[in-house]
C-alpha cells in the first residue's frame, strides 16, 4: 500500500475511533504533502513514497525544533505535546539507523570517494544521504562525517 493511501485510512481510522489528536497530527501532515504536491506542480500524479518520507522527517525535525524550545523555556505542556506528534508521524518513517550502521555508511562512502580532509565533506554528506535517505539524521550524519573527516 502507498504511504499516502496509507496515511488516508490511518486518519479514517482515528476520526471513526474518536482519536482527535492523532486525526488533527495527521491532518497537518496531509496538508503539508498536499503544498509540496502544489508547490512541485504534481497534484494530479501525486508524490511518490520517498517523497512523502522526506516531507514527513521535516515534519518531524520541526516538532523536535519546538520541542528542544519549549523544553528550554520551561514549557513542559507544550513539549509533552509536540512529543506526542513526533511518535505519531515517525511511525510512518523507515527504522533509523543507529550511529555505528551510519558510521559504516560513511566509512564506505569515503573509501570510494578517497575523501581525506573537510573540503570534502560537502560531497561525503551527500552521497551518504542518498544511499540512507530519512532512515539517517542529517545531523547526527554531518556530526559523523566531521569528526571522521578530522
Amino acid at each position: 500500500m502507498a504511504l499516502k493511501e496509507q496515511i488516508n485510512n490511518d486518519l479514517k481510522a482515528a476520526l471513526l475511533g474518536g482519536n482527535r489528536f492523532v486525526a488533527d497530527t495527521l491532518r497537518n501532515l496531509k496538508a503539508a504533502i498536499l503544498n509540496e504536491e502544489v508547490a512541485l506542480g504534481r497534484r494530479d500524479e501525486g508524490l511518490g513514497d520517498a517523497e512523502i518520507e522526506g516531507i514527513i522527517a521535516r515534519e518531524v525535525k520541526k516538532r523536535g525544533e519546538s520541542k528542544a524550545l519549549y523544553d528550554q523555556n520551561g514549557r513542559p505542556e507544550l513539549a509533552e505535546i509536540e512529543q506526542k506528534e513526533i511518535d505519531v508521524l515517525v511511525a510512518y518513517l523507515p527504522q533509523q539507523l543507529t550511529e555505528d550502521e551510519v558510521q559504516t555508511v560513511i566509512n564506505e562512502v569515503i573509501a570510494e570517494i578517497g575523501a581525506t580532509d573537510m573540503k570534502a565533506m560537502g560531497q561525503v554528506i551527500g552521497a551518504v544521504k542518498a544511499r540512507t535517505g530519512t532512515a539517517a539524521d542529517g545531523a547526527t550524519v554531518a556530526k559523523l562525517v566531521k569528526t571522521t573527516l578530522q
